[in-house]
């Protein structure tokens, strides 16, 4: 990732306080890295999510290819269920952004101010696929 995590955390937090309903947010390569989180995320929770996060936007693809236009490509993704919304959007090339809300939050503010988010560091955030080094571990 080429912005550095504290000037992007800060960013994160940022958000949250923007954001009236937000509770946590992360970026997480299209593999289900996490890259950064928001510091009421615990490390374990933020795993989690960016695991989440990252199979709702394969499943997004997948029915993407299936029922879009073929190209795979997925925008943004929603889900609600009892207690919140995750809303997960692409952030730059192999990246994605993710947030989570409280139920009753305004979704179309919720997705402007993720959107809002991405136009202005999209093109700094990148993850590159890893590739398995030497070893035949990712590098």
């Amino acid at each position: 990732m080429t912005t550095t995590n504290q000037s992007l955390e800060w960013l994160l937090e940022r958000l949250l306080e923007q954001t009236p309903g937000a509770h946590h947010a992360l970026v997480l390569s299209r593999d289900g890295l996490k890259l950064c989180h928001t510091q009421g995320l615990g490390v374990d929770r933020a795993d989690q999510l960016s695991a989440v996060a990252a199979g709702v936007q394969a499943l997004a693809q997948s029915a993407s290819m299936e029922f879009g236009d073929g190209s795979g490509g997925v925008r943004q993704s929603m889900t609600e269920f009892h207690g919140g919304l995750l809303f997960i959007v692409e952030a730059g090339e192999g990246a994605h952004l993710a947030l989570l809300a409280e139920e009753d939050s305004d979704v179309g503010l919720v997705g402007h101010k993720l959107n809002e988010l991405v136009e202005q560091l999209g093109p700094f955030l990148t993850a590159p696929p890893r590739r398995p080094g030497p070893d035949g571990r990712p590098a």
